[in-house]
């Protein structure tokens, strides 16, 4: 008999995962994810992000089954799986090609993995109607993938998942291969689809602007190796290292080479004619630091030209600078300069004169400034 788990009361299922020192190393030696340690709680959406080859839909192919773990443990409600098969993890993987079955209907593709289980097929029903209803495809039901736009299958993809009622939902790159504007509908219904069904989502993107929206928690992947496992705000104003820094936020951080100085008590950082005045707190921090080169990094929202609105902004000494490149985005418009020392981004209004070739004056917000150590890369004061 099919059944859904009830552990809350509201026959919802339930899945904790953890993953304890989890490695892949292929017969080549080549190490793809290295001693990756996780703790996952039920209802959380976590993301799993970085550059291509980082290892990320790796872990996530060894968390379904579908590649071996090297070494380490991988539990699900505290029941390790290592060696159990796909099929009895009780996890729905939905993938980047959506893998439909061409001659089958929207109904056949979301019912096939109940009908494998021999589920009585009035349970088949109430299943199908119900994720169906979840995922506005009601309409849909009699028609074949070829008559369905790429949203519609991507959406048909995550119904057949639904219906499983598992324990944990894998999505590896589900909207890679939508346009933007589909890219956009799509993860707002992905939001939706977690509210509404209280699960335990594990989701793989190389897109950090696709991270920051959806995730509960980001885990930053690098080479086989975790960065960071953070919120989304927290690896945004807290970045751990320059790779984090520099992978989360778009456009990019700036980042500019400083020496620490210090002069009648202050502390400064140093980039060619310019030197930018730290508060206190940070001040303090860099002091171990008089005499060497750091990176110092500064957002580009944080980054104020002098015809811009600036109250309750803490800015740093006035910077000239000479616009190389400006982008207009509609309400505001993104402006590349070249300063003393090194190159800066920043954001200004469409209104705003500023033009390629304009020679401005700039101003950071001190209280945004990120410091970096130049040798290993670790944040030092944020």
């Amino acid at each position: 008999m099919y059944k859904a788990r009830t552990c809350d009361g509201r026959g919802r299922s339930m899945a904790g995962l953890s993953l304890e020192h989890i490695g892949k190393t292929y017969p080549n030696g080549f190490e793809g994810v290295k001693d990756f340690n996780l703790e996952i709680e039920d209802k959380e959406f976590i993301i799993f992000v970085g550059p291509s080859g980082c290892g990320k839909s790796t872990t996530l192919r060894m968390i379904a089954g579908l590649e071996d773990i090297t070494s380490g443990t991988l539990k699900i409600d505290g029941r390790v799986v290592n060696d159990v098969e796909p099929a009895d993890r009780d996890i729905a993987m939905v993938f980047q090609t959506y893998a439909l079955y061409p001659h089958m209907t929207v109904y056949d593709n979301m019912a096939f993995p109940l009908m494998l289980r021999k589920v009585p097929q009035a349970d088949i029903d109430k299943a199908v109607h119900e994720a169906a209803r979840i995922l506005d495809l009601e309409k849909l039901l009699d028609r074949k993938p070829s008559a369905l736009s790429g949203g519609q299958r991507q959406r048909v993809a995550m119904g057949r998942a639904i219906v499983r009622r598992p324990k944990v939902y894998l999505m590896d790159e589900p909207l890679s291969n939508l346009d933007a504007k589909l890219r956009v509908q799509m993860r707002a219904e992905i939001s939706k689809l977690h509210d509404r069904l209280g699960a335990t989502i594990i989701y793989v993107t190389h897109d950090q602007t696709e991270a920051m929206t959806l995730g509960t928690r980001i885990v930053v992947m690098k080479d086989g190796v975790m960065q960071q496992v953070d919120t989304p705000s927290k690896l945004y104003s807290e970045p751990c290292n320059l790779f984090v820094a520099g992978f989360i936020g778009s456009p990019q951080m700036n980042f500019i080479d400083a020496t620490v100085v210090e002069k009648d008590g202050a502390v400064a950082l140093a980039f060619g004619s310019n030197a930018v005045t730290l508060p206190d707190a940070k001040a303090a921090a860099l002091k171990p630091y008089v005499g060497k080169v750091v990176v110092m990094g500064i957002r580009p929202e944080d980054v104020v030209e002098e015809h811009e609105y600036a109250e309750g902004k803490a800015l740093s000494e006035q910077i000239d600078a000479t616009v190389t490149v400006y982008e207009l985005l509609g309400s505001e418009a993104m402006i590349y300069g070249d300063v003393d020392g090194g190159q800066v981004s920043a954001h200004i209004s469409a209104t705003n004169l500023v033009r390629t070739g304009s020679r401005i004056k700039v101003a950071f917000d001190v209280d945004k400034l990120h410091v970096f150590d130049k040798d290993t890369e670790l944040a030092i004061v944020h």
